[in-house]
């Protein structure tokens, strides 16, 4: 029907050009043939050769009828006029068959880009996840979205797993079958069923498999987008091993840190309570030096207790066991339990505190920030020499409830101020004189991430620190 109609559009026109030069414009003969010429290129260009070359043939009749003398007539009365017809005939076959070259290349041109672009996007699609097991679930819908395939399938040979993507299924392949398609030496495509089977490899060891249906692509941009697929898996695959291999040197290097840290601040109490509980044993001690030995002991269990402590809540966080239940609060309350819980702490330290009349209420479970805000208390009084102040200030930044402590201690490097919040850092000039476990901030950290909130540090050093934690501010009642 196309075809037809093609016909007789070519010849309905062919026939207005011979009306128009014969009727309404007398021109020369060589305007004639090279206007009909510019329609049979035309033709070339629309619908090929074919059309084309009928056509010419067409024109060089109705040339030689209607335009060479003796017109009305087949016959050639000047030779000159039978070299003009076969020029005209035989360049306008050339001109059509060179316009019908140009415009395949330019649709195989325009077909290849198209088929650039779907690889294009497919590699931004496979590119978007590096977690294999999320990949694996969606490379049949981005393989579908990127192509416009109605029906895509996914075979793993890996644990024997297979993922669909679309409805058109209604041929059911068994697993077993599709085990078998993936050991095919190349690409199997069907142009009529407009499927293709494209086994996926990683060098010669077969992989997986694809099945696409409702797409027509050339050989090359299957074996392209194969390619795509299976390099985006062996990349996630990479990923996770590298991943586990740089978790397990992390969780290693956790282990030896957190065993350092323990082992060496449990010695010195332990060595203290030793050697007290030996003089007591051996010796026959005034009262006021058994008193001053049991203290010692009572000291030194106490700071066994706070280890083991910092390091249940620190074991807690990490694993996310803690239930936290969060409620409106007073600042000033949560200020003075901790005060009041570190006074030994802080004895030789005079504790301003700055808080604002009618504060607003913050958002909080109590028992937490208050550990929290020990930490960075303990934290203060141990870096500061004794007698120097600690501050501790409070503002409000919109939404949120932003709480300082100061003090005038020895400051952290800069280097290190981004640090000191990791598990078992401490800072360099500190190791020796100081004692500590480096686990203290990185539960305050952790609490305050907890409460949807941060915690920072400003220092300078030799002249002391700011440690500032936010909270989110209870929408309500002031207090």
């Amino acid at each position: 029907m196309i075809a037809l109609a093609r016909g007789l559009g070519a010849a309905a026109t062919l026939a207005g050009i011979v009306t128009f030069y014969r009727t309404m414009f007398h021109a020369n003969q060589t305007t004639v043939a090279l206007t009909l010429q510019l329609f049979v290129l035309f033709l070339a260009a629309r619908w090929g050769l074919r059309h084309a070359v009928i056509a010419s043939f067409a024109a060089g009749g109705c040339y030689n009828y209607f335009f060479l003398p003796p017109v009305g007539h087949f016959t050639i009365a000047d030779p000159e006029n039978v070299v003009a017809l076969f020029t005209f005939l035989a360049s306008s076959i050339f001109a059509s068959r060179m316009s019908d070259r140009i415009r395949q290349e330019s649709e195989d041109s325009r077909a290849r880009q198209a088929e650039l672009e779907i690889l294009y996007r497919l590699s931004r699609a496979l590119l978007q996840t590096d977690e294999l097991i999320q990949l694996t679930n969606s490379i049949p819908s981005s393989v579908a979205l990127a192509t416009g395939a109605k029906a895509v399938l996914f075979y793993l040979l890996e644990g024997d797993r297979v993922y669909r993507s679309g409805a058109d299924w209604t041929a059911q392949l068994s697993n077993d079958e599709l085990k078998e398609l993936s050991h095919s030496a190349g690409i199997i495509s069907s142009n009529a069923a407009k499927e293709a089977v494209i086994p996926l490899r990683v060098g010669v060891k077969p992989r997986g498999l694809l099945i696409l249906r409702g797409v027509h692509l050339s050989h090359q941009s299957l074996d392209a987008l194969g390619g795509l697929v299976s390099i985006s898996l062996d990349r996630s695959s990479a990923i996770d091993e590298v991943t586990r291999a740089e978790a397990a040197k992390e969780s290693e290097r956790l282990r030896g840190l957190m065993l350092d840290s323990i082992t060496h601040e449990l010695r010195t109490p332990l060595t203290s309570i030793k050697a007290s509980v030996s003089t007591l044993l051996t010796s026959a001690l005034r009262p006021e030096i058994k008193h001053d030995l049991l203290t010692v002991i009572d000291e030194e269990s106490d700071r066994l207790n706070r280890l083991v402590a910092q390091a249940v809540e620190m074991a807690q966080l990490d694993t996310q066991e803690v239930r936290m239940t969060f409620s409106p609060q007073r600042l000033s309350t949560i200020v003075n339990a901790s005060l009041e819980a570190n006074k030994t702490a802080l004895s030789v330290h005079p504790v301003q505190v700055n808080l604002p009349e009618n504060f607003p209420q913050i958002e909080a479970d109590p028992l937490w920030l208050e550990k929290m805000l020990g930490h960075v208390l303990e934290n203060a009084a141990k870096y500061s020499a004794p007698g120097a102040p600690i501050f501790i200030s409070a503002e409000l930044r919109g939404a949120e409830v932003s709480c300082s402590v100061a003090d005038r201690g020895a400051g952290i490097d800069p280097m290190e101020q981004s640090l000191i919040f990791d598990k078992f850092y401490r800072a360099r000039n500190r190791r020796q004189s100081t004692s500590g476990t480096g686990m203290g901030l990185a539960i305050c950290r952790a609490i305050a991430e907890a409460h949807g909130g941060t915690i920072n540090v400003t220092s300078q050093p030799g002249k002391g620190s700011v440690f500032t934690f936010t909270l989110p501010r209870f929408h309500g009642a002031h207090g």
